[in-house]
């Protein structure tokens, strides 16, 4: 309101006619017009109330306005819902001579992506005055001119339009000139100086007059030109053109420098006066810069490319001057004739670098306008996309198009895809121009973890170690980000009563499974478990796969021999063979298992010693102790083998069994040859016995030197309680804990028993001498707790005498 307040009343009049309600529009066009020059914020129309909307609505719902790459000349008040001026508009600058100037642009709506037409007509203000070409004009002209004599002068140029537009001419009062105005075929109007009175050079050889040029504005504005008219003697006749108007077409590619016209005036005169020189009319128009008129010839020739989409046609005028300065005057229209030279532009008014995979056919992923600066033929756009795209193409108006999906994306087959749109017009040739849009599909939870396998297999020898890797597994997820990233969990079981979590162990992360413990073949030999592969998704996906676990035997167990078993006294068995026995005769087989199995249980015999080599043989397979010959009477009656079992393990783990064998045909026959043996004289049997018993003394004399020091002990501290009770008052506080009874001794006793073992064979004699255990006998309260005669003052012997008689008696007893 500022700025209109600041124009002054005619003009704010003018203004207030001009600024009309938007015209009639057609279904989505809105017309509005503006006057040119008016303030920046100048109000054009109400674009929210044309719309249907309160103006609070235009931010909400994106409206904006979209050109094509051209300076903005309006903008959107998002405040009042109007649409203002975005500047200065010159409409001169903008459309020149033509009328009406309109400016076309679109109103976009984001939120549907709805486009409206807008067109705003620039009306013409009085701001331009009339201009010639030339400040001062001179003429000459024979002072034997008749009266009459027309001589056409240069006209002036307004660049408004309209009522604002030159209207006439006006020459100062003189005697000998008038003006007389002449509208040309194109509608221009040309002044022209008529001769009045008869010229007499001698009288007045120079006139002075002034043209006045005025326009039809308000207020009026005029332009001045000074014509000096120098009289000179007998030139009567002006040259003339052969056409009143030239019209020549050119296409717009024509190179620089080519001819395009020659323009021919000839002149009646002979001479100097009938020598005829051509010159371009000065103007304010581009046309003296594009074009270039050899002044003798009058040949026209190209300076300046030609632009069909800048300019289609150019009017150039041309004078045609004898020597003494008569002229005449042509006009020249050039028709440009528009090439295919422009390829199509791409204005990108919405697109989207992302849409989720799961978006339904039809979603919009970018919307644009295309545009050809040529004209008819050449400006017809077609658009492409390349085959086998899940996109397509729908126009909209005012060559708008949307692009959108066809069909459902999937990123895990195409994650993104740089889609080119190719517009193509109808020139011949053709122009094509390619827009590159990159769309990122993104990502949802739609594919869960795989593995490569339905079930696996894996095989780990017995023994291994604790938090050894025992397998890997991996699943594929191919989604991406959280999608895919996937955790392993192996299903809660159990195994001989145990949670299968005690056995094996998965990386949640890895998948590598771990061994918590050591297995143990002979325990168990397979493992069946399911490994379950989560995503971290929203909402997660699963699967899971079965996995056996193989124990492989190892040769851990060495054989077990079943028969013969030793006895539990330590002895060993005795195997009869007769003396009539012939070779090959059975006298025992042995028998071992292995707790192993595959070769690592397969067993073979083999007789590691004998006290008679050569007279039995043991089956590698079988274990049979057979004799190997007939037996002699020079054969020893007891006979001793020893028979090794051995596994085919890798290392291979064996056992021995010793076997006595009797050799005599019945068992009184052995136990009569066992009668009839004498102790062997050899010194080293008898030195062996003597040592034992030379032991067995030294042990028991130890033992003895024990116990008495031990009893002394026990007296003196009965000695020193029985006088602290009679100097006290007795020993009834004392614990019975402090003092060993005949049990503590009698225990004591057997924790030195020993055994002396004496055959008849004397290397076959042996002594077990059993650990002590002197803290047991020494402080066991419950052996003192149960007979201990010291606890009871009743019964305490009167003397030490006889204290050591019932300690001699019990001694005895055990003994």
């Amino acid at each position: 309101m500022a700025a209109l307040l600041k124009l002054p009343p005619r003009s704010l009049v003018l203004l207030c006619l001009l600024v009309a309600a938007p015209w009639e529009a057609g279904a989505g066009q809105m017309r509005y017009s503006v006057p040119e020059e008016v303030e920046k914020g100048s109000f054009v129309g109400n674009i929210a109330e044309d719309l249907g909307l309160e103006p609070r609505e235009l931010a909400e719902r994106g409206v904006r306005i979209v050109s094509r790459g051209r300076t903005q000349l309006f903008a959107l008040n998002a405040r009042s819902g109007s649409l203002v001026t975005a500047g200065r508009i010159d409409r001169e600058e903008l459309c020149a001579q033509s009328a009406p100037c309109l400016v076309n642009f679109n109103i976009l709506l984001e939120d549907k992506l709805n486009i409206y037409s807008v067109e705003v007509e620039i009306t013409d203000i009085n701001d331009n005055a009339p201009r010639f070409g030339v400040e001062e004009l001179e003429l000459k002209i024979s002072e034997t001119t008749t009266p009459g004599f027309r001589i056409p002068l240069k006209s002036a140029h307004d660049a408004d339009v309209g009522e604002n537009t030159l209207q006439k001419y006006e020459l100062n009062s003189n005697d000998h000139f008038s003006l007389d105005v002449r509208r040309g075929v194109d509608g221009n109007k040309h002044p022209e100086l008529v001769l009045g009175g008869a010229l007499d050079r001698e009288e007045e050889a120079v006139h002075h007059l002034v043209l006045v040029a005025l326009d039809g504005g308000d207020p009026v504005k005029s332009g001045t030109s000074r014509i000096r008219v120098i009289v000179l003697d007998a030139n009567d006749n002006a040259p003339v053109f052969t056409q009143p108007e030239y019209r020549v077409s050119v296409p717009e590619n024509t190179p620089i420098g080519t001819r395009i016209l020659t323009v021919t005036a000839t002149d009646a005169d002979e001479g100097y006066n009938a020598q005829v020189a051509y010159f371009l009319e000065k103007t304010p128009e581009e046309a003296s810069e594009v074009f270039e008129l050899k002044s003798s010839s009058g040949e026209i020739t190209i300076t300046k490319s030609l632009d069909y989409e800048d300019t289609k046609l150019h009017e150039i005028d041309i004078e045609a001057q004898d020597g003494p300065g008569l002229l005449t005057r042509t006009k020249v229209i050039v028709m440009v004739l528009d090439v295919n030279d422009n390829a199509p532009e791409f204005y990108m008014t919405s697109a989207t670098s992302s849409v989720p995979e799961d978006s339904p056919p039809g979603t919009v992923i970018a919307l644009f306008n295309v545009h050809d600066r040529d004209s008819g033929q050449n400006a017809f756009i077609t658009c492409s996309l390349p085959e086998n795209l899940p996109f397509k193409l729908e126009k909209s108006v005012d060559n708008y198009h949307r692009l959108v999906t066809a069909r459902v994306l999937d990123r895990e087959q195409v994650s993104s895809y740089n889609i080119t749109v190719t517009a193509k017009d109808g020139g011949n040739p053709s122009l094509s121009t390619d827009a590159h849009i990159l769309l990122q599909v993104a990502d949802i939870n739609d594919n869960p973890p795989s593995f490569l396998h339905t079930s696996y297999s894996a095989y780990i020898p017995e023994n291994n170690p604790r938090g050894a890797s025992i397998f890997s597994m991996t699943a594929h997820d191919p989604d991406s980000d959280d999608n895919a990233r996937v955790t392993y969990n192996v299903a809660e079981d159990t195994l001989q009563g145990a949670p299968l979590s005690s056995y094996i162990s998965i990386n949640s992360d890895t998948g590598v499974l771990y061994a918590l413990r050591s297995f143990d073949y002979e325990q168990f030999r397979e493992l069946q478990l399911w490994v379950t592969a989560q995503d971290a998704g929203s909402p997660p996906l699963s699967s899971n796969v079965s996995l056996s676990i193989f124990v492989l035997d190892q040769n851990d167990n060495a054989p077990e021999i079943l028969y013969p078993a030793l006895p539990t006294d330590g002895s060993t068995g005795v195997e009869l063979a007769p003396r009539s026995a012939e070779p090959g005769y059975l006298v025992t087989k042995v028998v071992a298992v292995d707790r192993d199995s595959g070769q690592n249980a397969w067993l073979s015999y083999r007789l590691l010693k004998a006290s008679e080599p050569g007279l039995f043989a043991v089956g590698l397979h079988t274990g049979e102790v057979r004799t190997a010959r007939a037996l002699l009477d020079r054969d020893a009656l007891k006979q001793s083998l020893v028979v090794a079992v051995q596994d085919h393990g890798q290392p291979p783990l064996s056992a021995t069994v010793t076997l006595t064998v009797a050799v005599a045909d019945s068992i009184p026959d052995v136990l009569a040859d066992l009668g009839s043996l004498k102790p062997s004289a050899d010194p080293n049997d008898s030195g062996l016995t003597l040592y034992l018993v030379v032991a067995v003394a030294a042990v028991s004399c130890v033992f003895l030197a024990f116990v008495i020091v031990l009893l002394a002990l026990r007296l003196r501290r009965w000695h020193l309680s029985r006088v602290l009770q009679a100097s006290g008052g007795g020993l009834g506080g004392v614990p019975a804990s402090h003092f060993v009874g005949v049990d503590g001794v009698r225990a004591f006793l057997q924790t030195y028993s020993h055994e002396v073992s004496l055959t008849a064979d004397s290397r076959g004699s042996h002594v077990i001498f059993p650990q002590p255990n002197y803290a047991d006998t020494l402080i066991s309260q419950e052996s003192c707790g149960k007979k201990d005669f010291l606890s009871a003052p009743q019964f305490l012997p009167e003397d030490k005498e006889e204290t050591f008689s019932q300690l001699g008696d019990e001694i005895l007893h055990l003994s």
